[in-house]
């Protein structure tokens, strides 16, 4: 990992204990955090992306189409998708209008067609053709951001530098006041400073995997025989808002 990263992880973790009253604060989310994960991780021990895929690019590809849009409506187009477009020069060589056409029923298609040609431009000239397995590479592609340079370091390299917050995390990041932050950025260093590098890998794929398919984003009567609500049931009471 970085030296900005782990540099940024420490300074949170400091001011958490520094500032008056929130030594207490810090020291029950670490103990409720190593609680959770360690439940996630019973649940999910080998987490993987639902996201389907068949070359490391085609995951590029995938992960890129799921921003704002579920996996499931991305799994249905790249089903298709992938018979045609499947080695890098496919995507290099694609027809903008004709590849715009096949994922139209993606969220903001044509820019995430723009950013998935560019991209594999990019691999294909700069990279010889192999998905950079480093952050600074991963980051150089258009619509690569943090995030989403985390989820694929981590599913196509088993390589974690940083959590990849997303809405599920989010919402379960506040839900079991593990955070006072809001927003994905913020909430990311507070996570890797209440959680050990080597229990990140179980934090973003897990909370995806709770929140898909056992506590839904709506508020629902059910979460009381949920798996986490036992650890803290103030959760109970909680619905965060989307933002």
């Amino acid at each position: 990992m970085s030296q900005s990263i782990s540099t940024k992880n420490q300074r949170v973790a400091d001011e958490y204990r520094a500032k008056k009253g929130y030594t207490k604060k810090f020291k029950e989310r670490e103990i409720r955090a190593k609680k959770i994960v360690a439940k996630l991780k019973k649940m999910y021990p080998h987490p993987k992306s639902e996201l389907i895929y068949n070359t490391k690019f085609q995951y590029v590809v995938a992960v890129a189409m799921s921003a704002q849009c579920t996996d499931d409506r991305v799994n249905l187009v790249n089903k298709e998708l992938f018979k045609t477009y499947k080695t890098v020069s496919d995507f290099a060589d694609a027809d903008p209008e004709a590849f715009s056409k096949a994922i139209s029923s993606v969220t903001f298609y044509r820019n995430k067609t723009k950013h998935i040609i560019a991209a594999a431009n990019i691999v294909r000239d700069e990279f010889g053709g192999r998905v950079p397995n480093h952050r600074e590479g991963l980051m150089k592609l258009p619509g690569v951001a943090s995030k989403t340079a985390n989820v694929v370091m981590g599913e196509l390299f088993d390589t974690w530098e940083g959590i990849a917050v997303d809405t599920h995390v989010r919402r379960f990041a506040l839900r079991f006041d593990l955070t006072d932050k809001k927003t994905l950025d913020t909430i990311e260093p507070e996570l890797m400073a209440l959680i050990p590098k080597k229990d990140w890998k179980y934090v973003n794929n897990g909370f995806v995997l709770y929140g898909r398919h056992l506590c839904k984003a709506r508020p629902h009567e059910d979460c009381t025989d949920h798996p986490l609500t036992p650890i803290w049931l103030p959760a109970l009471d909680r619905w965060p808002k989307s933002k």
